[in-house]
């Protein structure tokens, strides 16, 4: 039970944390860059780039993009989805792409899954246990020297008075700090620091002062006051969490000893810009360094930390770091708000993009059908019709819930709610497309075709049947249809051939892509994409069926098979109702549906999961007749 609830863990968490961990490693090596550019600079400038990229591994970008989907206000026509959009969500999520497409082709390949299923579990538990372990192994480590300095503080009593006191008060000046600094004498031999974040107290080894004049004191002192000043601990204190999170990291504990280094050259070029001497100076490091025995915590800010060699050859030889010049200002600026504002806009934009794949269910679409006729169906016919012809739609013994599926691109499993009548009651509808949206039509692309008519027909559904729909997703059990092993079994239609024996739709031939159902177990498909006959499925079969085939082509075909006790809605009859009168039955002796895409068209149905719309019926009503 342990072993399957960590890998269900760590199954959830690893594309996440994959795409966290490249993300803030790019940020890393962003900044490593503008610490390049800017080497010239003070150390501030370096030391502020490395902590951003410290707290990058805190912060998500999803969690940016979060914010920005939270702020942003879904517009009521919301445009298409743009390749921009796409190309930045492909980036920025590898791993959650791959997660879901290794998940689909174990899908298809069950036996495999099968006999992987155990190993995988394991792996995954052991890997997010390793994880754990080292998460508080690093914690054991730094509680144990926290422990340790604890053990040290409670040991040391106040120094109020003195040439110390004197010294750091004056320094406390200089630097413009307001609030004054503990000052607590300690007897260890450890070096001097600074213990605490809140209310920050000096720990002050017992002894060190007699070596130091009183020019070297003041310079020692001033250090740890402009640790203080720029709040070193809490900067410590941040990276040391991202260490033990990320401890597998090696840049992490690289740019944890960046930070350090440039601190203490932060601290250095403020004592030196105050007017401290550098012979002086740098013989007040010295002096303490061989004083000095037990180095410092990483959150305790101290008077060493970087390579000693370098840091005094620095002190004594470098001249004065140029201060940031305004156009290097600017950069850092404007890749600050990049880090920051690309995120939250991504997510601004992401809003109003999932809303174009959706539209709005609370009112009619911008277009809508110039007049439109609907009348209770008087057919008993077990066949019925619905189809486009040009400039017109026209439908025979369709449900209101039918009606649903085709205007929002779902399956009859999809939708839920709403009165009986909606699943029993047949209307024959007969509607007239504005001329200027036939002319535009014959101009567009099939696929935007399809939009425009599924927009004409929510319209006809919220101006007609008063419809009211909210949506939501969930993952459920699908189908991939795929290509048998010996070839597809269609016959391809082209555009520019007349077709015998066309399916004649009520008033004529039909003019385009056409699927009619031959009473139970029958489908006739005329000039029919693949994709539509997979749609047709998922009405049968009660699940999403997705075309995987690769057929680009358009095509005719006849599919005939025996319907089990509870399939989907053809299994019924028309829209999910019972069966006509005088409904011929199926053959029992006939192949089921699964064997019959085989033998009969060359396609195979493979189980496998999607995640898909689910709507809910909140309003309804049965339209006047016209």
């Amino acid at each position: 039970m342990i072993l399957k609830y960590l890998s269900a863990v760590w199954a959830a968490i690893a594309p996440g944390l994959g795409n966290h961990l490249w993300q803030s490693t790019l940020c890393l090596a962003l900044a490593g860059l503008l610490a390049l550019v800017l080497r010239k600079n003070r150390a501030q400038a370096h030391y502020g780039l490395w902590l951003a990229a410290s707290l990058k591994f805190l912060i998500p970008f999803s969690l940016l993009v979060a914010m920005g989907s939270y702020l942003a206000r879904p517009a009521a026509h919301a445009p298409a989805e743009s390749a921009i959009y796409v190309a930045i969500g492909e980036v920025s999520q590898p791993f959650a792409k791959a997660a879901v497409s290794q998940r689909e082709a174990e899908s298809r390949r069950p036996w495999k899954a099968g006999l992987r299923y155990q190993s995988v579990r394991a792996l995954t538990a052991l890997a997010l246990g390793l994880w754990l372990c080292g998460i508080l192994a690093v914690l054991a480590l730094w509680w144990r020297r926290w422990q340790g300095l604890a053990v040290t503080m409670r040991k040391a009593t106040p120094l109020r008075s003195g040439r110390e006191v004197e010294a750091l008060r004056r320094a406390e000046q200089t630097a413009g700090l307001r609030r004054p600094i503990g000052l607590m004498l300690s007897p260890a031999s450890m070096e001097p620091g600074i213990f605490g974040i809140v209310k920050p107290v000096l720990v002050w080894p017992q002894g060190i002062s007699e070596r130091l004049d009183d020019v070297q004191l003041g310079a020692i002192l001033a250090h740890e006051v402009w640790h203080v000043r720029r709040r070193d601990n809490l900067a410590a204190a941040i990276h040391m969490l991202v260490e033990a999170i990320f401890w597998f990291h090696p840049l992490v504990w690289w740019l944890g000893a960046r930070l350090v280094e440039e601190r203490e050259r932060a601290c250095d070029e403020a004592v030196l810009a105050l007017g401290s001497e550098r012979q002086a100076y740098a013989e007040s490091i010295l002096k303490t360094c061989e004083f000095c025995v037990e180095p410092p915590l990483a959150c305790m800010s101290g008077i060493s930390g970087a390579e000693l060699k370098e840091r005094i050859v620095r002190i004594m030889t470098q001249g004065r770091a140029n201060a940031l010049t305004y156009p290097r200002k600017l950069l850092l600026v404007g890749a600050g708000m990049a880090a920051v504002a690309g995120p939250v806009m991504f997510g601004l934009l992401k809003v109003p993009q999932a809303c174009a794949q959706w539209s709005p269910t609370t009112g009619a679409p911008a277009a809508s059908f110039e007049v439109a006729s609907i009348k209770p169906s008087r057919s008993g016919d077990m066949q019925f019709f619905v189809g486009w012809q040009p400039g017109r739609f026209n439908a025979t013994g369709m449900t209101v819930k039918f009606l649903i599926t085709m205007a929002y691109d779902v399956k009859d499993f999809q939708v839920s709610g709403g009165p009986s009548w909606v699943n029993s009651e047949r209307y024959d509808v007969q509607a007239k497309e504005p001329d200027s949206i036939a002319e535009e039509l014959h101009k567009l692309p099939r696929g935007q075709q399809e939009q425009l008519d599924r927009a004409l027909l929510q319209s006809l559904l919220a101006d007609r049947f008063r419809l009211k729909l909210t949506h939501g997703t969930k993952e459920l059990p699908a189908y991939a249809l795929v290509v048998a092993k010996n070839g597809p079994n269609l016959q391809e239609v082209n555009s520019d051939d007349t077709q015998a024996g066309v399916v004649k739709a009520p008033g004529g031939p039909s003019h385009g892509p056409m699927l009619r159902w031959a009473g139970r177990g029958g489908i006739t498909g005329q000039d029919v994409p693949v994709s539509l006959l997979a749609s047709m499925l998922s009405q049968q079969l009660g699940r999403t069926v997705l075309d995987k085939t690769g057929l680009k082509g358009n095509y005719d075909f006849t599919l005939k098979w025996t319907p089990e006790q509870g399939e989907g809605m053809m299994t019924m009859g028309p829209a999910g109702g019972p069966p006509p009168d005088g409904a011929p039955p199926p053959d029992a002796s006939g192949p089921s549906i699964f064997t019959a895409l085989e033998e009969q068209l060359g396609l195979k149905l493979e189980a496998t999961k999607a995640s898909a719309e689910m709507l809910v019926i909140d309003h309804v009503e049965r339209p006047t007749e016209n």
